[in-house]
């Protein structure tokens, strides 16, 4: 029986959530971005909502974007690679509290 060409990549859904940086009303949002420990810029991404809540915290900003677009999200934010569904460590979550 013969496997479909690229069964064994994981499927990405038509749009994902960015985690963004707290933004003043009015204002686009900025999305954030992190750097890994080999020193790569990283675009953190999620398939699902509810998944970003989970492992960003429940006081995430975030944007949705169409997966279509990130290339284009590439060119103006300069990071060097997607990581999607990322848990993040507590300490560097939003809390919800004003700077």
């Amino acid at each position: 029986m013969e496997t479909p060409e690229g069964a064994d990549r994981p499927l990405i859904p038509p749009v994902v959530y960015l985690p963004c940086r707290p933004s003043i009303p009015g204002e686009a949002p900025q999305i954030e971005l992190r750097q890994l420990e080999d020193g790569r810029v990283a675009l953190l991404a999620y398939t699902a909502l509810d998944r970003m809540s989970r492992c960003c915290g429940p006081h995430q900003p975030w944007a949705l974007y169409k997966t279509e677009e990130l290339s284009a999200l590439r060119r103006s934010a300069s990071y060097d690679v997607v990581v999607f569904d990322q848990e993040l460590p507590v300490e560097v979550r939003h809390t919800g509290e004003s700077a």
